[in-house]
């Protein structure tokens, strides 16, 4: 279509996400969340959780642990803790800690990602899988992240973040006003996440069709 370039630079508003509309939309989730998401998702999933193993440090943080699906994953040597806002999703992750007993988890806990009650430097590696499009404002997460992670440290996200054209785009930019009822923003970008993304150490796409990306940022000191 001619038209189509126009189109696609023309600005809009983004539908607000708030922590009420999250807690919402995965309690509806919490069920069918493993059978409708945990297959499509496992690459990206299966990759961050095989980066955070591979680096030094055995303080681990999963920021919208969810149903816990990662949780198995994780090397024996590293102590995981995990937090989500939704209590339903949570208690998903609680049952399955117990029944596959995994030791290395050391904590789940209902907590806000941009508000979190942990001291600075509390971690050595921070994962937030699929989470980012989820908050209210990643930049909040991404700060908070960096605060409750040690200098030194690393922030890993695995998120779907939105194409800039062709269909793809169209069909997250017509999906971009649910974002209220689905839980998360389908036109999600990455410069929404990272002033710049040339700070990540290494932006890998992921499986299916790159429809998922693996973001690896060193948490650096402050001057």
């Amino acid at each position: 279509m001619a038209g189509s370039p126009a189109l696609h630079r023309e600005p809009y508003a983004r539908t607000a996400l708030d922590a009420d509309a999250v807690r919402d939309a995965y309690r509806r989730w919490a069920r069918v969340y493993d059978d409708v998401f945990g297959g499509v998702s496992a690459a990206g999933r299966n990759r961050a959780v095989a980066a955070a193993n591979a680096l030094p440090g055995r303080r681990v943080l999963e920021v919208g642990v969810g149903t816990g699906l990662a949780l198995p994953r994780y090397a024996p040597e590293k102590r995981v803790v995990g937090i989500d806002l939704s209590r339903d999703m949570l208690a998903r992750a609680q049952e399955r800690v117990r029944t596959e007993r995994l030791r290395n988890v050391v904590g789940l806990v209902e907590m806000d990602a941009e508000r979190m009650a942990f001291a600075d430097a509390s971690f050595d590696i921070a994962v937030a899988m699929f989470t980012a499009t989820v908050v209210p404002d990643a930049r909040r997460l991404f700060a908070e992240m960096r605060r409750v992670v040690r200098p030194g440290g690393d922030l890993l996200f695995v998120n779907h973040f939105r194409a800039e054209k062709g269909m793809r785009w169209w069909a997250e930019r017509t999906l971009a006003p649910l974002s209220r009822v689905l839980g998360w923003h389908p036109d999600f970008a990455i410069t929404d996440l990272l002033d710049d993304p040339r700070a990540a150490a290494e932006i890998t796409e992921c499986p299916p069709f790159g429809l998922f990306t693996l973001v690896r940022v060193p948490n650096l000191a402050v001057a």
